[in-house]
């Protein structure tokens, strides 16, 4: 075993009592195995497929502080009120890995359940029980591995059968701490048959402390049912971002899912979305925005395990400086799996001869009654269009501005909260600008 996992590994050893007296004992229930499996498996590197276009392993070689004991930093969060109209009434925070309710007086419609997931799993035991862990597969990866041996805590969200909430819900994930810091949570979304949801979630971190996040979010989509899974970061250059998204879609279900990357350090997101009845629908979207030595890796997985399902896929990224950006997307359909359409696109433009990118789209095909593509680009802007708007007097920057909003503009579209699609293409003009400009109403993003 390597020096960086042997670390982890005492550590565990040494505090074990702490991790499970602080854990809810559902949690504590896969937290063993889980550690057995990441002293298997270790870290992944760059030999790992999965992890071909990333170094996480190195993220990890570092002394973290990690909070066994629970404490709150005490954080000022009237610095992260955010303003995008009929997106603020449902705000919930998680600070590292502690969830915070600043407006208790605030009701949600009946039966809808946002807490922490320890509260959670102790008032509602039977929900997170049947649910938890379900979509994680500990055998394979080692940093999923990690995470269920050390997460202690993070998000639960409940909406009942037949139930559509019509405000979105907000999570405003912070990292922030006196020393540089680590922090693992698990979070949780069940949508029962027929409901409907909208989940936002903000990433972001304060001061230059060196920090590392690494959360995993199950979703389930139940028949019928419709979900929103919208994932806005705007982090410091010292962040290393680890985000898994997981969903299980049943018949009849749709969901939205955009990852849209603004600013940060290292960023990994890893989604996999299972359609696993008829007539499940999911749209996959995606983009980054990177400049000086950001990285950025989006690892994705559409598993088509019913006949008559249907995904769309797309993700961009535009690169400037010294900026490193790998797609790794892969959709499978099953065998028997027939009367499907899968489409898959991955487009890049690098604006310097120092910007990286490397794609590998996936295509498995185990049925012959399917309509599916695949493909990706690389490239540079369009000098055709560049001159065709300098001839009619647009400024060389004011004209790549254009180029460069319209190319991310199909990503943005498919945000179906109107006010957070106008205020994301304002911050998207922004960060092409090289301003890191405020959202209105926050004080950091």
């Amino acid at each position: 075993m390597k020096k960086i996992e042997q670390q982890y590994i005492d550590f565990f050893n040494e505090q074990k009592s702490l991790l499970f007296a602080n854990s809810d004992s559902i949690s504590n229930s896969f937290r063993e195995e889980a550690f057995a499996d990441f002293c298997q498996l270790g870290f992944p590197t760059k030999n790992t497929e999965l992890y071909r276009f990333s170094e996480i392993d190195k993220s990890f070689d570092h002394d973290f502080g990690i909070n066994l004991n629970r404490l709150s930093q005490n954080t000022n969060l009237s610095h992260f009120n955010c303003e995008v109209p009929n997106v603020s009434k449902y705000t919930f925070y998680v600070e590292n890995d502690i969830f915070i309710n600043p407006q208790p007086e605030v009701k949600l419609p009946e039966g809808v359940i946002v807490c922490s997931l320890r509260e959670a799993a102790t008032k509602h035991p039977e929900l997170v029980s049947a649910h938890l862990c379900q979509l994680v597969d500990t055998k394979k990866d080692g940093v999923l591995a990690f995470n269920l041996a050390f997460a202690q805590d993070g998000f639960f969200i409940y909406i009942p059968k037949n139930l559509a909430i019509e405000e979105p819900i907000q999570i405003i994930n912070i990292m922030n701490g006196n020393v540089d810091y680590m922090a693992n949570s698990h979070n949780l979304v069940v949508l029962e048959q027929g409901a409907q949801a909208q989940l936002v979630v903000c990433d972001h971190s304060i001061g230059e402390h060196r920090y590392l996040a690494n959360r995993i979010t199950e979703v389930f989509v139940n028949e019928n049912a419709v979900y929103d899974h919208y994932k806005i970061e705007s982090n410091s250059k010292n962040t290393t971002n680890i985000s898994t998204l997981l969903v299980n879609q049943k018949a009849n279900s749709s969901t939205v899912a955009n990852v849209i990357t603004l600013h940060g350090g290292t960023t990994r997101n890893n989604i996999k979305i299972d359609l696993t009845e008829k007539n499940a629908q999911t749209t996959l979207c995606g983009m980054a925005i990177e400049n000086n030595e950001q990285k950025v890796d989006n690892y994705t997985f559409i598993n088509h395990q019913s006949g008559e399902t249907s995904s769309k896929e797309l993700f961009k990224y535009i690169l400037d400086n010294n900026a490193k950006g790998g797609f790794l997307g892969r959709v499978l359909v099953q065998k028997d799996a027939q009367k499907i359409e899968a489409y898959q696109t991955n487009r890049n433009l690098c604006l310097t001869s120092s910007a990286h990118i490397q794609t590998k789209p996936q295509l498995e095909i185990y049925a012959d009654d399917v309509k599916c593509s695949h493909g990706a680009t690389v490239g540079q802007l369009d000098e055709a269009a560049l001159f065709y708007l300098r001839a009619r007097g647009i400024a060389e920057k004011e004209a790549k501005l254009l180029l460069m909003s319209a190319f991310v503009s199909d990503v943005i579209e498919h945000i179906r909260i109107p006010s957070l699609k106008d205020r994301i293409k304002i911050l998207v003009e922004n960060t092409l600008k090289g301003q890191q400009k405020n959202c209105h109403g926050c004080k950091i993003c």
